[in-house]
């Protein structure tokens, strides 16, 4: 199934943390753990329409890696896989 976002919503693929502490315990499954806040962007909307009609493209793109808010976006499920579907502004940076 292809998920093509709408309107100035972006898909995103969120990157696990790493499952063991700094100092090298391993933490199960079943440990509670922090929603993730960075992500690599799969694919875009073509942006928010303004007073004319005429898309205002979005500043990130395809293959990103990004900061998001911690509950801004929707956490969705498609075969097996996890995504979140997050509006622009639920974007902090695009990192480097």
């Amino acid at each position: 199934m292809k998920i093509k976002p709408i309107s100035d919503h972006v898909l995103i693929e969120p990157i696990k943390e790493e499952e063991k502490t700094k100092t090298g315990i391993l933490l199960p499954d079943t440990a509670e753990k922090e929603k993730p806040e960075q992500g690599r962007v799969i694919a875009v909307g073509p942006g928010r329409k303004d007073k004319q009609g005429k898309y205002i493209p979005l500043e990130v793109k395809a293959g990103d890696k990004v900061l998001f808010t911690k509950y801004g976006p929707t956490e969705i499920k498609v075969e097996d896989k996890e995504y979140l579907i997050a509006k622009e502004e639920d974007i902090l940076a695009i990192l480097e």
